[in-house]
């Protein structure tokens, strides 16, 4: 099995600070005469999910469901607050919007820089460094600070870097739903590529029709807990209903 998510749950702390009144909150703040109330928040509760290699997953649910918490668990950028997580693999991911990038750096050293926090060598990044840029189409404006930077600039050149350590598995959040259309399909072909390789694809998107063209099996979270689990077409049937019958 390339992925085992075990009971995974994921707590957070919530701090809430309100002064006695409006009128009277800075005085409240400086004086440190506030209400403090801490609240528990469990963005994930007992996730049990597998990935085998080859296979892709896609995970589905309304903005706030865990989606990300999630997948932040799976890439160990975050730690779970119960369970743990089993990768036999490598593994690469694009879950944040330049994720890595220095923004005060041009594009050939963020490059480099993200390459090498994915686990690449010098030696490798300057192997692909022609193919990562062919890819991300930004050739003109290699050697310009990527905060100059449209966001879609950014998300081509993250995914070009993504694709380029040539994991085991590829974990992918919203990366699709930023770019022109022509960029759009050529990662889409990409991933297609990628899958008849046996890379296994971990994806995270709104478009439901684009989990169900990539994923043999998908995720529904709501609310941290999962609700279904199974095969894609019959996930997101279930929950096109459940929305329908919210709206």
């Amino acid at each position: 099995m390339l992925l085992d998510v075990v009971n995974v749950s994921k707590k957070f702390i919530l701090h809430e600070c309100r002064g006695d009144r409006f009128s009277n909150l800075i005085t409240s703040i400086i004086q440190a005469k506030k209400f403090k109330k801490d609240r528990q928040f469990w963005a994930l509760k007992d996730v049990n999910i597998t990935l085998e290699q080859g296979k892709s997953l896609g995970i589905i649910g309304k903005n706030g469901s865990g989606k990300s918490t999630l997948l932040k668990i799976i890439n160990g950028t975050m730690l779970p607050t119960t369970g743990f997580i089993n990768i036999n693999g490598t593994k690469s991911a694009l879950i944040e919007l330049g994720a890595g990038f220095n923004p005060d750096f041009p594009g050939r050293d963020n490059v480099f820089l993200s390459g090498m926090i994915m686990g690449m060598s010098k030696k490798e990044i300057n192997q692909r460094f022609d193919e990562i840029i062919d890819f991300a189409e930004i050739k003109e404006f290699i050697d310009i600070p990527v905060k100059y930077y449209s966001s879609g600039m950014q998300a081509r050149l993250g995914f070009s870097v993504a694709i380029a350590v040539k994991p085991d598995m590829l974990i992918v959040d919203e990366v699709l739903a930023v770019g022109d259309a022509n960029f759009k399909e050529k990662c889409k072909n990409k991933i297609a590529k990628l899958q008849k390789e046996g890379v296994s694809i971990l994806f995270v998107s709104h478009d439901i029709s684009e989990v169900s063209n990539i994923c043999q099996e998908a995720v529904w979270l709501e609310k941290g807990e999962i609700m279904q689990y199974g095969p894609t077409d019959e996930v997101v049937r279930a929950y096109k209903e459940f929305i329908n019958q919210s709206a």
